[in-house]
This record gives structure tokens, C-alpha cells and sequence, in this order.
């Protein structure tokens, strides 16, 4: 249904010829009508928008735009670029918009403020730059989103990033028509948000001894640095409003029961056996989880999560819910009398009791959950929306279940491994995913029926940083594959064609170095000269 009334769309709004486009524009729009004419931009230019702070926020972002590009503007001119709100019908998703270029300038029109702003992000690429005649090629494009969820993950837990990095992602996601990332702030390596409550997090989970050089090996070596790091609230408020600006949606991920090492080090009551505990130097999964069985456990998550949703407005809420070991649980004396207390099978249900308390407890906030695929064991949560990570079958079966699934399978989805197979890449989990192979993702699987599909908001990418340190590296492993992605879950299915992706990444590859994203350049040798 959702592709048959995007159908309805383009056919109610455009009209005229089409010609075939020479456009190099990534993430593929929905549409382009090439004209005849053209925009000769050989005289300053004005910008017109809505009067309303985001338009006026608007409006600077075109000026920015035009000069970055070597371009100027007037107060007054003949040839404008206007931004208009205009009434569609109900049924246009999130983000439709439609780019019309003629000799006299440029109309971006939409429904909503977040689809001028995606036009805006087109407009990027249709200006020109460099030496020469300064024009646009006639045209018009109507174009939307496929999926309503388009994500990009960072871990910051392995490895810290600075804020300025942050906000670089949240710009080069906007650029791309990504809209929301999920921030991960929790981990057995360290925790990185203030939780005024818990100053301890700050001042023990926050910091790890040392760190383990390379994969592990026999011995393992170390390098004997203290590490670590935390944002501030008042730095996570500026990165919400960062983001919010560029209309990007930020799910912070605060990992439970599971990878909760670094917490427990700092408040060792929490884990079933009291501890000693110290926060992890190593990678992997660790036995030592959050205590099902202690309310304090419960008590201390729920007084974390005031402060969390305090700071991110966003409907969602990321609880992790993965890889988290039950050997403690299974001979802790508290677990085993929750578990005969609630009346649960076994130590898988006591996991599903642990998720839905939380789960039950952030509804009562207003809020919704996002739990990894491992949520579904003993019993999903009534309202829980799953992340598929470990293939397909968990997003399958959330949505045989009718709850909402993001698709971010291991095999498509996951940044952190090799993009090449030549031995000069920087140090990887493993595994391999080029670009080809993220571009031919197809987020809704075969075996679901139409009414089904429907529960597949859309797709993620996720940036795992055990082995990556740096900004630089980051960007390296997430770009271009990114672009690709960003065709998967903006543009219409039957549009995507590898080989025309490759023709529009030679233009796009020169924008990705004028906005200096240290790409990875593999997909160069797929260009034919």
C-alpha cells in the first residue's frame, strides 16, 4: 500500500514530457522531468521562505549553500530561490517535496518544514561549483522517502568521540536524508552520559584502565593508557538542539541487563555478586550483568532513565536487551527467587520479565522502547520495537508478531567490518560488506505479507568502534557505504541500479571531499574511466 500511494502521488503532481535525467544526485529522488531551459545563476540571487524561525533557520542554510558555492545574494533580485508551504493531501509521507528549476530560479515546495529541508539538501547538489558558466539544468523533481526510519549508529562506548565529531555525523547524515541516530552510550568500556544522580558514572564507569591492542591474542597485550570520557548534559542538550535543527532524531541507547560492566563498577551492588568489579578492557561479553532479582537494579535504571528522557525528547528509547549472559543468574539466590516468585519457566523469561518492567515503567513516561533481536527470547514486550541485527529472523518474527522492526542485519548493515579485502586496510572486527553489497539490501523480506511489511519502518546502519579510535577512521568506515544505504531506504525500489549509483558517486565522491568525509575510495575501482 505504501508504494502504491506513493505511485498515486507523482502521478497527481507531475506532468509534461519526461526526458531522461542527467542528474548525479544521491539519494535518488522519486523523480526527474528534465526541461529545456535552464538557470543561468550570472547574478546575485534572493531567497524567499516562510517567516517562521525554522524558515528563517531555513533561509540561512540556503544563503550558506549558495556560498559555499561560490555564489552571492541580494535583498532584491530577479532571479530567486523560493521555499513555499503548500497544502498537499493528507497522504503525503513525511518529507514529500517537490524542486521545480526554471530560468527565473528555483521553487522548493512542501508540506512541511523537514521537506524544504530535504529539498534543500538536493539543491546542494544541483548548484554549481568551480570556474565556468554558472547554471542549473531546467527541471523538476518530486521526491520523498521509501521508509519513515532512515538510521545511523556510533558507538561511544569502546571508543570516545568528541562533540564537534557528533555534530559533523549529525551534518553529514542530514546531507544524505538520514533522520535518526542512535547513540550508543553505554557499555561494558565505559559509560559516557552524566547522570547527575549517579556521579559515580562520571568518576569511575567513565574511565578503563587500559586498553587491548589489536584483536586478542595469546598473551594479550595491552596498552597501559588510562582512557575515557563522558558528555556533560548541558553538551548532550547542544547536540539534541544540533541535531533537531537539521531535523534528525536522536534515540539514545542506555544498554540493559547485559553489557553493564562499566556501571557496576562503579556501583557493584547491582550485579549479583557484589563485585569487585572494574570496567572492561577488553571486547567481548562479560558474565557479570545487572541483578534480575534486586529491585535496586530496577530503581537505579528507572532513576537513569528520568534523567535520559529529560535530555532527548524523541519517542524512543534504545534498552539494548543483546548478548547478555544468564550464568550469574542461574546461581544468584535473588534471581532464582524473582524467578519462582513471578512464576517464570526459566532464566530466558526472567530476561523478558527484565525488558517489560522497563519497558512498562518508559510507557508510563510516555515513551517507547527499541530493544536488539535478542528481546524476543521468553517473550516479547507488549509495545517494544525491535532492531534486527542477528540476520533477518528476528525482524521476521517481530512483525509476524505485529510490533514495528528496524532492519539492521550483520551481513548488510554492519560498518564495522572490512570494505576490502586487500591486507592494507585499518584493523576491523572482520567480516565483509562493500559497497555493492549494502546498495542491494532490500529491508522488507520476501516471506512477509503485505500487511506484515508494513511493520518494517525502515533500515539502520550501525558503527561499532572497538577497533576504531579516531574521527577520521569513523568517516572512513562509514563512507561511502553510507550513500548506498541512503539510497536503500529513501529512494523508490525500482529505481535503484547499481551501475547508474556508481555513474551519480563520481559527481558525489567530489562533494564528500569538498564537506572533507575521509571516505573509504574501493568504489572507485568499480567506475569505468
Amino acid at each position: 500500500m505504501r508504494q502504491v500511494i506513493h505511485g498515486l502521488i507523482i502521478l497527481l503532481l507531475l506532468s509534461g514530457c519526461d526526458k531522461k535525467p542527467d542528474v548525479s544526485i544521491v539519494p535518488k529522488p522519486a523523480s526527474i522531468q528534465i526541461s529545456s531551459n535552464y538557470l543561468l545563476l550570472d547574478e546575485p540571487v534572493q531567497i524567499l521562505g516562510p517567516d517562521t524561525p525554522t524558515g528563517n533557520r531555513l533561509k540561512g542554510l540556503a544563503s550558506q549553500s549558495l556560498t559555499d558555492h561560490g555564489l552571492t545574494t541580494v535583498d532584491y533580485g530577479k532571479k530567486t530561490i523560493t521555499m513555499k508551504i503548500t497544502s498537499y493531501d493528507t497522504l503525503v509521507p513525511e518529507g514529500f517535496h517537490r524542486i521545480m528549476v526554471d530560468e527565473s530560479g528555483v521553487l522548493l515546495e512542501s508540506n512541511s518544514e523537514v521537506g524544504l529541508f530535504y529539498a534543500l539538501q538536493t539543491l546542494n547538489q544541483l548548484l554549481p561549483s568551480g570556474e565556468g558558466q554558472r547554471k542549473i539544468q531546467g527541471m523538476t523533481i518530486v521526491d520523498y522517502p521509501r521508509f519513515p526510519y532512515r538510521g545511523l549508529h556510533l558507538d561511544v562506548g569502546r571508543h570516545f568521540f568528541p562533540v564537534s565529531f557528533i555534530k559533523q555525523y549529525i551534518d553529514w547524515m542530514a546531507f544524505h536524508k538520514f533522520n535518526y541516530f542512535h547513540w550508543h552510550l553505554t557499555e561494558d568500556q565505559g559509560w559516557r552520559i552524566e547522570i547527575k544522580k549517579y556521579p559515580k558514572l562520571q568518576e569511575v564507569a567513565a574511565f578503563r584502565k587500559e586498553t587491548l591492542i589489536g584483536h586478542a591474542g595469546i598473551p594479550e597485550k595491552f596498552d597501559r593508557q588510562p582512557y575515557g570520557g563522558f558528555y556533560t548534559q548541558e553538551e548532550i542538550k547542544e547536540v539534541v538542539q544540533y541535531a533537531a535543527e537539521r531535523f534528525v532524531t536522536i534515540i539514545p541507547e542506555i544498554e540493559m541487563p547485559g553489557h553493564s560492566l562499566a556501571a557496576l563498577s562503579a556501583y557493584p551492588s547491582l550485579g549479583c555478586t557484589g563485585g569487585p568489579y572494574e570496567v572492561g578492557t577488553k571486547w567481548g561479553v562479560f558474565p557479570d550483568v545487572f541483578c534480575a532479582g534486586k529491585e535496586e537494579s530496577f530503581e537505579f535504571l528507572q532513576n537513569v532513565l528520568d534523567e535520559v528522557i529529560t535530555l532527548f525528547p524523541g519517542s524512543y528509547i534504545h534498552i539494548g536487551g543483546d548478548e547478555c549472559p544468564k550464568s550469574r543468574w542461574k546461581v544468584c539466590p535473588d534471581c532464582q527467587k524473582r524467578i519462582k516468585a513471578v512464576g517464570l519457566k526459566d532464566e530466558h523469561e526472567l530476561q523478558s520479565y527484565f525488558i517489560q518492567r522497563i519497558e512498562k515503567y518508559m510507557n508510563s513516561k510516555g515513551r517507547q522502547i527499541i530493544g536488539w533481536d535478542e528481546i524476543l527470547e521468553g517473550g516479547l514486550a507488549p509495545n517494544a520495537t525491535v532492531m534486527s541485527w542477528r540476520g533477518e529472523a528476528g525482524g521476521i518474527a517481530a512483525a509476524k508478531q505485529n510490533h514495528d522492526v528496524i532492519m539492521t542485519p550483520g551481513d548488510w548493515c554492519y560498518f564495522d567490518h572490512y570494505q576490502d579485502t586487500t591486507a592494507n586496510e585499518p584493523l576491523a572486527i572482520g567480516g565483509y560488506t562493500p559497497v555493492r553489497q549494502v546498495y542491494e539490501y532490500e529491508p522488507i523480506p520476501s516471506v512477509l505479507s503485505t500487511d506484515e511489511s508494513m511493520h518494517i519502518l525502515g533500515a539502520q546502519a550501525n558503527l561499532w568502534t572497538e577497533y576504531i579510535t579516531t574521527p577520521e577512521h569513523a568517516a572512513y568506515m562509514v563512507y561511502p557505504r553510507a550513500c548506498a544505504l541512503a539510497e536503500v531506504v529513501w529512494s523508490p525500489k525500482s529505481s535503484r541500479n547499481y551501475p547508474d549509483f556508481l555513474v551519480r558517486m563520481k559527481a558525489h565522491l567530489v562533494r564528500l571531499e569538498k564537506m572533507s568525509i575521509p571516505y573509504a575510495s574501493h568504489i572507485q575501482k568499480e567506475m569505468k574511466p
